[in-house]
């Protein structure tokens, strides 16, 4: 049986992969804790889909699992979780800087977070400066776009 190949982000990370540690991140951030039940809930899968890729994860030292127990993140998961969740906020902040409406944000950031690269998501975060120091232009922009 062939497998099917994972999309790749542009941290080098599995677009599945970013998907479970940011909603770990946001579970941990706001319970204080991930559990299996909780994640499963949260991504809208299976609750064994979540074991599966948690275990997958434990091996790849992105967080530490024990079964019944829940888990934690390593300090390279917590890291890269981080980043994950920075570029969700940059993404987020941008596009409602446009006066876009939140239904649309949020699906356009969840097409693009995975596939960003670098240099643009550094040029989105210089032009999201320039637009918060100079109201009148973000002002202008705003009413250029219909």
């Amino acid at each position: 049986m062939r497998r099917k190949k994972m999309s790749s982000s542009a941290l080098g990370s599995s677009t599945a992969v970013e998907d479970y540690l940011e909603r770990i991140l946001e579970l941990i951030n706001s319970k204080g804790y991930a559990r299996v039940v909780d994640i499963a809930a949260a991504l809208k899968i299976s609750q064994a889909s979540v074991t599966n890729m948690v275990q997958r994860l434990d091996t790849e030292r992105l967080l530490k699992y024990e079964k019944y127990r829940g888990l934690i993140l390593t300090a390279t998961g917590k890291s890269l979780a981080h980043k994950i969740a920075q570029r969700h906020k940059l993404l987020t902040d941008f596009l409602g800087l446009l006066g876009l409406d939140d239904r649309v944000i949020y699906h356009d950031v969840e097409g693009m977070e995975h596939h960003i690269s670098a240099p643009t998501l550094r040029a989105i975060e210089a032009l999201t400066a320039q637009l918060r120091r100079r109201p009148a232009l973000l002002a202008e922009l705003q009413a250029a776009i219909p």
